[in-house]
């Protein structure tokens, strides 16, 4: 089933990656991160005056002997970096050829194969809220290990969509319910129609560094129908019919673009990174070569 997800050769080539932040790490486990925390690890960080009570091994006796005066090493402590992924698996992501939540899903097993590989914790919010893979979906909340990375992508590779979009409520919780700000992966389609606003605008004032990856399928952004349509919303179940002409398809075409661009200018002032993906494009493309080049992995 690991193998549906992402391949074995693109898992090699990603246990090379580490997700790049921009913000130290400030979780209270010990990971592989650097942190402002001061600790016995083998980073050199500083050097203090010495104070009566001090560890005298990590005294500085060479600078001693230059300057006749006490001098205490300091050392960075590493930190774990919290990674949490936020996977919208409401009922329009099962729109598609190929289907936006599987290549989601690709994108969370890769992002989050990466962070484990590096021992940093991963939690996965899956949203909308669904008692059909409850299990799948606590499992996925707090992972830690290069061990239990597998486990995670099988996790992921089971999962399914259904249910209405709550956009900004799940980002919001998951935002106050943090222990620690860290990244932020927000994978969606981000056709929510209460938008998303003030979901993102609560990750990013509890401090999280933000990257969104919005996902859509190239029926979305390039359709091909024309003609006397009857139009379906997948979550609400609304219909409307349209005749669908060529000027209408153009008109089509700039309010997605606008959509996009509203979005992306949207994260862009608020100190994001937005990517935009057709559920079409290869995953490592997207992993290996634009998140590198944006130096979001590296």
């Amino acid at each position: 089933m690991v193998d549906t997800l992402l391949s074995p050769e693109l898992l090699r080539r990603l246990e090379q990656l580490e997700l790049l932040a921009r913000r130290r790490a400030k979780s209270s486990v010990k990971g592989e991160r650097s942190s402002r925390a001061r600790g016995h690890s083998v980073e050199f960080a500083d050097y203090r005056s010495y104070v009566a009570g001090d560890d005298l091994r990590y005294l500085d006796w060479n600078l001693y002997g230059r300057l006749e005066r006490l001098f205490l090493k300091l050392y960075e402590e590493e930190r774990e970096l919290p990674v949490r992924i936020f996977l919208d698996a409401s009922e329009s992501m099962t729109f598609g050829e190929p289907v936006k939540f599987d290549f989601a899903r690709q994108v969370a097993g890769a992002i989050g194969y990466i962070a484990l590989c590096g021992f940093d914790c991963v939690s996965t919010v899956v949203f909308p809220e669904r008692e059909s893979d409850a299990a799948l979906r606590t499992a996925l909340r707090t992972v830690r290990g290069r061990k239990s990375a597998l486990a995670f992508l099988r996790n992921l590779a089971a999962l399914t969509a259904g249910g209405p979009a709550n956009l900004n409520e799940s980002l919001r919780r998951g935002a106050l319910e943090a222990r620690h700000a860290g990244l932020a992966v927000v994978i969606s389609d981000f056709l929510d129609p209460a938008g998303y606003e003030q979901g993102l605008g609560a990750l990013v004032g509890r401090g999280f560094q933000v990257d969104v990856i919005q996902v859509l399928s190239p029926e979305e952004l390039e359709p091909t129908a024309f003609g006397d349509l009857r139009l379906v919303d997948s979550e609400t179940g609304a219909q409307q019919e349209v005749t669908f002409g060529r000027h209408r398809l153009a008109a089509y075409r700039q309010t997605v673009e606008a959509y996009v661009r509203k979005l992306r200018d949207f994260c862009r002032a608020r100190g994001a990174s937005f990517f935009l993906a057709s559920s079409a494009t290869p995953i490592d493309e997207l992993v290996l070569k634009r998140l590198r080049q944006a130096e979001v992995v590296g």
